[in-house]
């Protein structure tokens, strides 16, 4: 028998062994029908002296915060070796809902690499977003109808308290998982004790969230104790860097087998520059993982845990995703085969972009909504409000106390988050310290998880000036400065992603950043984009104002003046003190 393709004389990993072997892989309609049976080929390609192993799989992505379009991406990362990804579409979902999730799912169909879907478990992320839709567990339910092949079951649970407290609605989005037999993703940074055990006993299989390799190992633990699976996701994104604090997991054989690589956001001038998940093995290869060991935790652990049983391995029956590597420890990728078919330079040049519903792609595309904004909406001097401070490589917020003005030399500016998709013009002011921001004004319309419009700026107009040039983009970045746009870069898909071609997109973000010059340590629109997200850090703000992520509320301006009186008091009182000891 011929086969349409034969890879001769390479040593392919077997993933049951963790060792390579030498032999011959025959590949004939997509699919790995021989190894080591002496076909002949249509094709045959003589690698020896290299070797092959598994397509990379991305275990956890947000694809619509690479900003570029979802064929765009793929074209990057098949070049990197990634032949499927699993992703989570809750950026576009809380800004269209389901005609979001309908336009990934109708933009993935026919690409480069396998794109899998997990359902947004938490849209909005919670009760006290002004998001521009919302997901219940009976649009849960019709989701998981939309493509049954490719949506592999409920995503990241970030609404950990709503499992802790039998939370009807959360409970139902997990029983939707389950009685399809689909797999459910978590979403708990340091929950632990007895609070983890009722997390993972409510049918929580795995976690990207995890800092220190303690905290992996008690969910795994306690999951073997409560007999269900269980798997760690070593996140190594742009934003959030977990490898080096886990890599170890990778080490020990009593969990290397519960273990799987996930990016979750990965930026295009990254993407293109360092690479995928093809960056992290090279990382964790340096780090003292052997390769084996590290190209099984990108292929095979990921496979089987979203029950990808032809996916994974190179084993007959298996679907021809193939890497032929030529140095295992720099991942040094020769080529490149989806569905045995070799993806090459010219393939993706031509490759044709998926057609779109043109009621669905409507909705996607017209998503800002809100009229102009004037320096009246936000002007606010002696008015007390909270400072919100940044922290250097983090994404965490601090509560740096009130204010009621701008202080420049004190690397106080102000930040402003807007309801800019159903017209409420409902606008969130606060202070911001530790951006390091010395003139003009930022703004994004990638503002987690709701995809406000959120602006950080040294002045009113230069930040109002963003404001309305960006709602005429209809989404995009902004810099700012005397009244004129410097750089921009438009993000009209859903005010989350373009069309245009990769390298001018990280040509306008490197301009961007030359532009916004920040302090070291602070990434000025990641950083910006994450104080609206009211699930970490101490403080964040939302359209309706600063909000107490501890105690879980919103903060008042009744409390916020109230605090200032106190403190105007003490000061007044420390004054007058300095003047009676004169």
């Amino acid at each position: 028998m011929e086969a349409d393709l034969v890879l001769k004389n390479g040593k392919y990993l077997d993933v049951r062994s963790r060792t390579f072997i030498q032999g011959d892989i025959a590949i004939q309609d997509g699919k790995i029908i021989g190894i080591n049976k002496n076909y002949k080929g249509k094709q045959e390609k003589d690698i020896t002296g290299k070797y092959i192993v598994p397509g990379f799989i991305d275990g956890h992505i947000h694809l619509e915060s690479s900003v570029i379009s979802p064929e765009n991406f793929a074209k990057i990362a098949s070049i990197h070796g990634t032949t499927a990804v699993v992703t989570d579409p809750h950026e576009i979902a809380n800004v269209c809902g389901i005609d979001g999730i309908k336009y990934m799912l109708q933009k993935t169909r026919n690409l480069p690499i396998s794109v899998y879907f997990m359902i947004p478990s938490c849209v909005p992320a919670t009760e006290f977003d002004e998001s521009a839709a919302t997901l219940n567990s009976s649009d849960t339910a019709i989701c998981f109808e939309l493509d049954d092949e490719r949506i592999l079951g409920l995503a990241e649970m970030m609404n950990y308290p709503g499992v802790l407290f039998d939370d009807k609605e959360v409970l139902e989005k997990i029983a939707e998982a389950y009685k399809r037999g689909k797999r459910v993703d978590g979403h708990a940074p340091g929950l632990t004790g007895d609070d983890l055990i009722k997390y993972i006993k409510a049918g929580i299989q795995s976690d990207h969230e995890c800092s220190t390799i303690e905290e992996a190992k008690e969910k795994i633990d306690i999951a073997r104790e409560l007999n269900q699976i269980f798997y760690v996701m070593i996140r190594e994104g742009t934003a959030a860097k977990n490898l080096e604090a886990l890599v170890e997991l990778i080490n020990n054989p009593n969990y290397r087998d519960n273990v799987m690589f996930a990016t979750d956001d990965k930026h295009p001038e990254e993407l293109k520059s360092e690479g995928h998940i093809d960056s992290i093995i090279r990382k964790a290869i340096k780090l003292g993982i052997k390769p084996e060991d590290a190209y099984i935790t990108a292929t095979y652990n990921a496979a089987q845990y979203f029950q990808l049983e032809d996916l994974g391995k190179i084993e007959e029956g298996c679907i021809g995703d193939l890497l032929v590597i030529d140095d295992l420890e720099r991942v040094g990728i020769d080529s490149v085969y989806k569905n045995g078919n070799q993806i090459t330079h010219d393939l993706l040049l031509n490759w044709e972009d998926n057609h779109v519903d043109e009621e669905v792609e409507s909705k996607v595309k017209n998503s800002i909504n809100m009229r102009p904004l004037t320096t009246e909406d936000i002007e606010c001097r002696g008015i007390p409000k909270k400072i919100i401070g940044l922290v250097p490589r983090e994404i965490i917020t601090t509560d740096e106390g009130i204010t009621d003005n701008y202080d420049l030399k004190d690397d106080i500016i102000k930040i402003v988050v807007i309801e800019s998709h159903k017209g409420t013009m409902q606008i969130g002011i606060a202070y911001l310290k530790g951006m390091g921001l010395k003139r003009g004004a930022i703004g994004t319309t990638v503002a987690h998880d709701s995809h406000y419009m959120i602006l950080a700026g040294t002045n009113d107009a230069d930040i109002v000036k963003a404001a309305n040039e960006i709602a005429k983009m209809q989404g995009g970045k902004i810099y700012v400065e005397n009244d004129e746009v410097k750089a921009s870069l438009a993000l009209p898909i859903a005010n989350l992603m373009t069309d245009e071609n990769p390298q001018q997109v990280v040509n306008k973000m490197e301009k961007l950043k030359e532009y916004a010059q920040v302090n070291d340590g602070i990434d000025a629109f990641m950083n910006l984009s994450f104080v609206s997200l009211p699930v970490i850090g101490d403080i964040r703000l939302l359209p309706g104002g600063a909000f107490n992520v501890k105690e879980w509320r919103m903060i008042s301006q009744e409390e916020i003046d109230e605090e200032w009186d106190k403190k105007q008091r003490k000061r007044n009182g420390s004054t007058q003190s300095d003047e009676d000891g004169r």
